[in-house]
C-alpha cells in the first residue's frame, strides 16, 4: 500500500523551515495521541503516521534524501542508506517525551530540544481608588519575539540550519572519565542539535528580535502590594518550538494623600477643631465612595478613633468589607486677635477652679507626677 507524503501528513508546505515542522507536530501528536483517544483505531493509526512523517523532515539528512528519492530514500528496506535505523521508530511514550519532555529541559535523545521561554516580571504602579475597585488598563513590555525574516530559524530565508556535527543532532555529547561516561549538553550547538551557517541579517541568527507588545491587564477589585496576576503565555517565546514563558504583573499601590490601608480596613486623620471637640458636633468625613457624616460627641479627646463599617476595602480573596477607622487631631487654634486671646483667658481662668471635673487626664497625670517625685531615692 502506497504510503502519503510526509508534508501532507503534517500539513506543510515542502519549503517549510524546520520550526514549522516542528510546530506542526506538536499540534499534529496532541490531536491523534492515543491517550487522548482511547480505543480509537483511526487515531493511532494517524498518530504513528505523524511520528513516521517527523522522524524523517525533523532529521535534515533524512529529509534530504526523502526530498530527492521520495519514501525509498527514507526505507531501511530499500537499500538507499538512509532509513530509521535499527527498529522502525520509536515508541509512543519515546516521541511523545521528545515533544513535551524537553520543554523542562529533557529530551528524548534525539532531534533539537525545545526550550520553555523565560518568566517576565511587570511592575504595575496603581492608585488607590483602581486597587480598591478594580480596573482594566493597558501595559507595554519589552520582549523577545520570533523573526518575522527567518520564522524564527535564525537562518536566512531559502536555508535551513543544518545538523550539528558536534553532537549529530542529539543536542547533548558523551564525555569518557575514566570507567565513567557523562552525557553533558553539546559546547557547539548548546543543546539545538542544529547549528546556524548562513544566520538571518534581521535577527543576526538569534531567531529573536526585541519589540514592544501592548497587553490589557484585568485588575481584580481589592489587590494590594505585592500581589502577583500571572498572564499565560505572555512571556518570551520558546526556542526550537517550545512554549512561552508567562508575565507576572506585580501590584505597586502609590501613597494616598488622606489614606492608608491596614489590610481590609482604611486609616485616616482628620482635624477637629477645639470648640467642636469640646462641645460636640458632626463632621464631613471623605471615603473612597463618597462622603459620611460623623457625629463627634462633646468633650472627645485628640486621638479618638472612631470606626465607619464597611467603608473600607473588600479582600480580593473574598471576605466583608473592611472598616473606615477616622482618627480626631484636636487641633489649637492659631493667630488669635486680641478679644480671642481674652475669651480664651477668661475661659482658662473658669476651667482651673474645675480641676479633675475638666481635665480628667491632666489632673491624673499631676497625680502621677506626685507619686513619682515622692518615692524616689535620693
Amino acid at each position: 500500500m502506497s504510503k502519503r507524503d510526509y508534508y501532507e501528513l503534517l500539513g506543510v508546505s515542502r519549503n517549510a523551515s524546520d520550526g514549522d515542522i516542528k510546530k506542526a507536530y506538536r499540534r499534529m501528536a496532541m490531536k491523534y495521541h492515543p491517550d487522548r483517544n482511547p480505543g480509537d483505531e483511526d487515531a493511532e493509526a494517524r498518530f504513528k503516521e505523524v511520528q513516521e512523517a517527523y522522524e524523517v523532515l525533523g532529521d535534515s539528512q533524512k529529509r534530504a534524501a526523502y526530498d530527492q528519492f521520495g519514501h525509498a530514500g527514507v526505507d531501511p528496506n530499500a537499500g538507499m542508506g538512509g532509513g530509521f535505523g535499527g527498529g522502525g521508530g520509536a515508541s509512543f511514550s519515546d516521541i511523545f517525551s521528545d515533544v513535551f519532555g524537553d520543554i523542562f529541559g529533557g529530551g528524548g535523545g534525539g532531534g533539537s530540544r525545545m526550550f520553555r521561554g523565560a518568566d517576565l516580571r511587570y511592575t504595575l504602579e496603581l492608585d488607590l481608588e483602581d486597587a480598591v475597585f478594580g480596573t482594566e488598563t493597558e501595559i507595554e513590555v519589552p520582549t523577545l519575539t520570533d523573526c518575522e525574516t527567518c520564522s524564527g530559524s535564525g537562518s536566512a530565508p531559502g536555508t535551513r540550519p543544518e545538523t550539528c556535527p558536534t553532537c549529530n543532532g542529539h543536542g547533548d555529547v558523551r564525555v569518557q572519565q575514566g570507567f565513567f561516561s557523562i552525557q553533558q549538553t553539546c559546547p557547539r550547538c548548546r543543546g539545538a542539535g542544529k547549528v546556524i551557517t548562513d544566520p538571518c541579517k534581521s535577527c543576526g541568527g538569534k531567531g529573536r528580535v526585541q519589540e514592544t507588545k501592548t497587553l490589557s491587564v484585568r485588575i481584580p477589585a481589592g489587590v494590594d502590594s505585592g500581589d502577583r496576576i500571572r498572564l499565560n503565555g505572555e512571556g518570551e517565546p520558546g526556542e526550537n518550538g517550545g512554549p512561552p514563558g508567562d508575565l507576572y504583573v506585580q501590584v505597586a499601590v502609590k501613597p494616598h494623600p488622606i489614606f492608608k490601608r491596614d489590610g481590609s480596613d482604611l486609616r485616616c486623620d482628620i482635624p477637629v477643631a477645639m470648640p467642636t471637640a469640646a462641645l460636640g458636633g458632626e463632621l464631613e468625613v471623605p471615603t473612597l465612595d463618597g462622603r459620611v457624616n460623623l457625629r463627634v460627641p462633646a468633650g472627645t479627646q485628640s486621638g479618638k478613633v472612631f470606626r465607619i463599617r464597611g467603608k473600607g476595602v473588600k479582600p480580593v480573596r473574598g471576605g466583608p468589607a473592611g472598616d473606615l477607622l477616622v482618627r480626631v487631631n484636636v487641633e489649637t487654634p492659631v493667630n488669635l486677635t486680641a478679644r480671642q486671646r481674652e475669651l480664651l483667658e477668661e475661659l482658662a481662668e473658669t476651667l482651673e477652679h474645675g480641676g479633675e471635673k475638666h481635665n480628667p487626664r491632666g489632673s491624673s497625670w499631676v497625680d502621677s507626677v506626685k507619686s513619682f517625685f515622692e518615692n524616689m531615692r535620693f
